[in-house]
């Protein structure tokens, strides 16, 4: 793979709204007014045929690779640490994702903070931000709005949809909602259901931030911010993201600084103190109504609601009836996705008859191995959508890797 550079990237704007064709959401609100922020990658064959949608993690953005230093609007969230594209050692030229054959999109969410219609957004019935008015967004929501994105670029048909941690859950959605817009499927790092662990780890977060004097029921825009809500929602969040040793590893760099003092307890160790950091960096590029939403999100999701069934035999019924194949990535260190999960998400597509390949990637990082590791998944990767490219139809999921 060549080695990672450097390149600038530009923020675009679709408006997938527009009065008199609204966008409903399966709350049953409707806005008439609903704009996508997305970049892209490469360059779309005459076909149409060669593009890949990804979907990004809980606080992740549209910004998949190469360098973006502004996006106008955003009130300062933009900050140094989104700069650089979270996916950069995947996505470009002769990597996993490689750009010299395919056509790489990816969008920032509905209800998201970086350039999508959202909290932070203008309410053009009051000329103020939406805050807690907006509507509540659901998985299906989020994969709704990206199939019309692919309508402005005039995508009938992915080659494949990729999604790592909730993005993983949404290529489900996608698989199983537009089960023809797509060929290839690929789950990184995530599974079919939200457990019982992450339910409660998820509600934690909401209660931090809920809890928090400065939150005013999500009317805070215009005074204090609910910081130490959000700060402590990323830290509840960050220990399931990074394995503990990791974390330990990562700390013992860490000074403990004199301005960590509380109302009452000081903070006395490196690993504390890293973790409150992680906290403070956090709420400088993130906003807490968007943080809800995507929380929000995570505990309702439910792909057989979405897809209109009952059960998940006729789920995964819909992905062999549309001729899909599956490439699952479990993380043998994973706290937040636990590999059980992608286990029963390969038994469940075998059992519909789904072509899937499974493959389990040893790290020491845990959950965000599939970040920092791009050795470790891109030889599966770009066998698995070159393979698709050669073979067609007759792609066999099931090929050893070269």
């Amino acid at each position: 793979m060549s080695s990672p550079h450097v390149f600038p990237v530009e923020t675009k704007f679709a408006r997938i709204a527009s009065p008199g064709q609204p966008f409903r959401f399966g709350c049953g609100a409707e806005l008439d007014e609903l704009v996508l922020a997305y970049e892209t990658h490469g360059t779309l064959n005459e076909e149409r045929s060669n593009a890949i949608l990804v979907f990004h993690a809980l606080s992740g953005s549209h910004h998949a690779s190469g360098i973006c230093e502004e996006i106008p609007g955003l009130a300062g969230r933009w900050t140094a640490e989104c700069h650089h594209g979270w996916w950069t050692p995947f996505i470009g030229p002769g990597r996993a994702l490689d750009t010299d054959r395919f056509f790489i999109i990816c969008a920032n969410y509905l209800g998201g903070c970086y350039g999508s219609s959202g909290p932070t957004s203008l309410n053009p019935a009051t000329g103020r931000q939406y805050g807690p008015d907006f509507p509540n967004v659901g998985t299906g929501d989020v994969v709704r709005s990206q199939a019309l994105l692919l309508d402005h670029l005039g995508i009938e048909k992915l080659h494949a949809v990729v999604g790592a941690s909730i993005g993983g859950l949404l290529t489900l959605n996608f698989a199983t909602m537009f089960p023809e817009r797509v060929r290839l499927v690929v789950s990184i790092a995530s599974g079919l259901r939200t457990t019982v662990l992450t339910r409660l780890t998820v509600f934690e977060q909401v209660i931090a931030i809920e809890n928090d004097p400065h939150f005013r029921g999500g009317y805070y825009y215009g005074g204090p911010a609910p910081e130490y809500g959000l700060a402590l929602a990323r830290m509840i969040s960050h220990k399931t993201f990074v394995h503990l040793d990791s974390i330990e590893r990562r700390a013992r760099g860490e000074l403990v600084q004199s301005g960590d003092q509380l109302a009452w307890y000081r903070v006395g160790h490196n690993v504390e103190s890293y973790m409150l950091h992680q906290g403070k960096k956090f709420v400088k590029r993130f906003d807490a109504n968007t943080y809800l939403r995507i929380c929000d999100m995570w505990l309702r999701f439910d792909p057989l609601e979405d897809a209109g069934v009952q059960y998940s035999h006729e789920l995964f019924s819909i992905s062999r009836r549309a001729g899909h194949h599956w490439l699952v990535f479990s993380i043998d260190s994973d706290y937040c996705f636990y590999p059980e999960e992608q286990a029963e998400l390969v038994k469940q597509l075998e059992q519909a008859g789904v072509p899937a390949m499974h493959i389990t990637v040893h790290s020491e990082k845990g959950h965000d191995s599939f970040l920092l590791e791009p050795e470790l998944y891109t030889p599966h990767l770009a066998y698995s959508l070159r393979r698709g490219v050669e073979c067609g139809d007759a792609w066999e999921s099931d090929d050893a890797v070269p």
